[in-house]
């Protein structure tokens, strides 16, 4: 198993262990049990994906296209222009 990326929060992490399933990659979202300790434990570091060592690269190039995807253009309502409601 190689830890591929240190995600900023929880829930980063699981979006994007959800992410790489559905590809059909099997990531491990390790650390989230220690986020209690939080003021006990350094806050960086604490998260991590982890996938076998075969996939490791593929997940790493997901990941990168993911973080450099923008939204697309004509997905804002119109009652919001320039503003993209989730």
């Amino acid at each position: 198993m190689l830890r591929i990326y240190e995600p900023e929060n929880l829930m980063e992490g699981e979006l994007l262990q959800s992410m790489l399933a559905s590809e059909g990659i099997e990531a491990h979202l390790v650390g989230r049990h220690l986020l209690g300790g939080t003021g006990e434990l350094p806050i960086f570091g604490l998260l991590g994906l982890q996938v076998d060592n075969d996939q490791a690269e593929y997940a790493r190039s997901l990941i990168t296209a993911y973080n450099a995807a923008l939204p697309l253009s004509g997905d804002e309502p119109e009652s919001f222009p320039g503003t993209l409601v989730c």
